[in-house]
């Protein structure tokens, strides 16, 4: 029984049919109450039909073999409907299968009025199973017909009606409430994984960042310690050369500044690979000057270059390499992104030095998007994204502006003070 899937109506509008009750959620601490509603569900119906088969066989009421056969068959269609809508999407099925269980529930009220009770659980099926614009007026309609095949039976009385009419009203406001129910525990799912998502991206950065801070540590470590002491011996060795007249010991002075000479090399290599390759032999102000030119000779295949312009203002300042390696990828990603989906024809990188923060300005002439649509269906939004999660890694401020046709501008800023703490 529990295999039997009912199925809600969508959260968003969507032609196809909906899930059934919980179907699609991750396990929670509301998957218990859906399994008990379509349970329950299951239950009613069979209970109530197989009631009707019961007092039908104690002699209720005449024509026994064919109520016994109508019951069976409304059962089997039941049984039979749930599971191919469970299996198949197609958009026929749900109602379908509705119709053919409205069409055998009335057969079955006019030879049987105890089926009549059936109704109640089809109306809360109806509105589980259809969208709300489909599902009111079909309870509207089964409403109608209980009156109108017990009028055969009792006539039309007060009871007859308003029992109906209040199990419909019923049906719909539990109705109502369960969509809230289903509605809130997705946005609850959502919201889980997006927090599980967030503390995964800011582990994964925490880590970066502390691997490029001790690759910094020890790119400092060696260059003021090793790369120092090389240097000083080879100088030490070179001022001796000149005052040893022995040419066996001036060849082994020679030897042995050669190779302090060799290995203070090879540290120096060290140093660069334990920094960031764009910024290991210049300053930043150097390294977004290389990055503007080489962004110049970068275009895709059938559209001219983007010509871009660096501009530094105020006096450059020694910035941390986190932070120095943060402003240069920002650059690398947004003008990347000009590259790829701007289409302009000019950009300007500007780095400003101030006195209690440092900002990076990326403007250019393309044809920019709406803001609303950034983060859900513009192509760079990803891109925007990583930004956005950088600045705010370091405690800076991230600013996006862009309209269609009008260009797009990404502004950082970052305090030096902080940065320097």
């Amino acid at each position: 029984m529990s295999s039997l899937a009912l199925r809600t109506p969508p959260l968003r509008r969507d032609p196809m049919p909906p899930a059934s009750i919980g179907e699609g959620l991750p396990h929670s601490a509301l998957t218990p109450v859906f399994a008990g509603l379509r349970i329950g569900l299951h239950v009613l119906i069979i209970g109530l039909t197989g009631l009707v088969i019961v007092r039908t066989l104690l002699g209720a009421v005449p024509n026994p073999v064919t109520v016994v056969s109508l019951s069976l068959i409304f059962l089997a269609s039941y049984v039979g409907g749930s599971e191919l809508a469970r299996r198949r999407r197609w958009r026929w099925v749900v109602p379908v299968w509705m119709a053919v269980l409205l069409v055998e529930w009335l057969a079955l009220t006019l030879l049987a009025p105890d089926a009549a009770f059936i109704v109640f659980p089809l109306f809360f099926l109806q509105l589980h199973v259809l969208p709300l614009r489909a599902g009111i007026p079909l309870v509207l309609l089964s409403v109608l017909l209980t009156i109108w095949s017990m009028s055969f039976h009792v006539g039309l009385s007060l009871g007859a009606t308003l029992g109906p009419l209040v199990g419909a009203v019923v049906a719909v406001a539990v109705g109502l409430g369960y969509r809230a129910l289903l509605r809130e525990a997705a946005e609850r799912q959502n919201l889980i994984e997006d927090l599980l998502t967030t503390r995964t991206e800011l582990a994964a950065t925490a880590r970066d960042a502390g691997t490029l801070a001790e690759r910094e540590r020890l790119a400092r470590e060696i260059h003021d310690t090793v790369a120092q002491g090389l240097s000083s011996i080879q100088m030490l060795l070179h001022a001796a050369e000149g005052r040893v007249s022995d040419p066996a010991a001036l060849d082994h002075l020679r030897l042995a500044r050669d190779t302090a000479a060799a290995n203070l090399q090879e540290t120096r290599r060290f140093i660069r690979e334990l920094t960031p390759p764009a910024l290991d032999s210049q300053t930043l102000p150097g390294a977004l000057a290389r990055l503007a030119a080489s962004a110049e000779r970068t275009a895709p295949a059938g559209e001219k270059a983007t010509r871009v312009s660096l501009h530094v203002t105020g006096d450059p300042v020694a910035l941390p390499m986190s932070l120095e390696t943060t402003l240069l990828r920002i650059a690398q990603g947004s003008l990347a992104n000009v590259a790829q989906h701007a289409g302009a024809n000019r950009a300007e990188v500007t780095l400003s030095y101030m006195s209690d923060e440092v900002a990076l300005d990326i403007v250019d002439d393309g044809r920019g998007f709406t803001l609303t649509d950034a983060a859900t269906q513009s192509p760079d939004s990803f891109g925007l994204v990583a930004i956005r999660q950088r600045v705010e890694a370091l405690g800076g401020t991230f600013v996006l502006e862009s309209a269609p046709d009008l260009g797009t501008a990404v502004a950082v800023r970052f305090p030096i003070r902080e940065a320097l703490a």
